[in-house]
């Protein structure tokens, strides 16, 4: 059965809700507060799903624009510092209205759209379905982020299903954007729901396993945790192999986070 856009919309409408129930409480002073993310502040994650959200808007209304930027770019390669940099000057209000503006355009064109119509992107080409999952996948990151910088524990829900099944179909575009061969080796991941339910991705026979709290295995997928502070249980030498280099949205190879904890 192909993805209901419309259910997908309502997702991202109700993860940007989470996120921007964070903002709204915040002074001048903690729109530049410092996140996890180095260098970036409170300011900089939302200037960067502002423009990624118009970047996927052009990518699937105007698709030549879409190649023609990122033709510009390909000398210096798309730099999401530099990017956020770009947007440094912008007060937080006119921010705020930015990303708001951004994100309802965002919902109302991918809502209408059907599924399956393949859209460009700085990694593969993707189905409009994907590219809105992936921009509920980069809300909920971007948004630990912040919650984390605010120190508020977001209850986890059901929409962290969109955030693992990204994390593991990206298990081949991890080892590409490393120049690794893509094993063959299938991987078998069973994930616990925030409300109980078992997700589940690959051969039940597979020997490579992941299991654990899917809020766990998508802080790791979005490189917002160490492996070493969530409670994933591991087993083949694929699955070890894929957790340290897992990445679950496009650009350079991400650094990860050092761990929390300590032995």
């Amino acid at each position: 059965m192909a993805p209901d856009m419309h259910r997908l919309a309502d997702d991202l409408a109700a993860e940007s809700a989470v996120l921007r129930v964070l903002l709204d409480d915040l002074d001048d002073a903690g729109w530049e507060a410092p996140t996890p993310a180095a260098g970036w502040a409170v300011r900089d994650q939302v200037s960067h799903l502002a423009h990624f959200d118009a970047a996927a808007v052009r990518s699937a209304t105007d698709p030549d624009a879409f190649h023609a930027d990122l033709a510009e770019r390909a000398a210096s390669g798309v730099d999401p510092d530099a990017i956020a940099a770009g947007y440094r000057h912008l007060a937080p209000a006119a921010l705020l209205a930015w990303f708001d503006e951004a994100r309802a355009r965002l919902i109302a064109v991918f809502g209408d759209l059907d599924p399956g119509l393949r859209v460009p992107w700085y990694g593969p080409p993707m189905s409009a379905a994907s590219s809105l999952t992936a921009r509920i996948m980069e809300t909920w990151a971007h948004g630990q982020d912040v919650a984390d910088t605010v120190g508020v524990v977001r209850e986890p829900t059901d929409r962290l299903r969109h955030v693992a099944h990204i994390g593991v179909r990206a298990l081949p575009f991890s080892y590409l954007l490393r120049e690794r061969p893509v094993p063959e080796v299938p991987v078998r991941v069973e994930l616990v729901a925030p409300v109980g339910e078992l997700w589940t991705w690959g051969p039940e026979d597979a020997a490579d396993r992941v299991t654990g709290p899917a809020l766990d295995f998508c802080l790791l997928v979005t490189q917002r945790r160490h492996r070493d502070d969530t409670a994933l249980e591991v087993s083949g030498p694929v699955a070890t192999e894929w957790l340290t280099i897992a990445q679950a949205f496009a650009g350079v190879p991400g650094e990860g986070r050092a761990p929390l904890t300590t032995p």
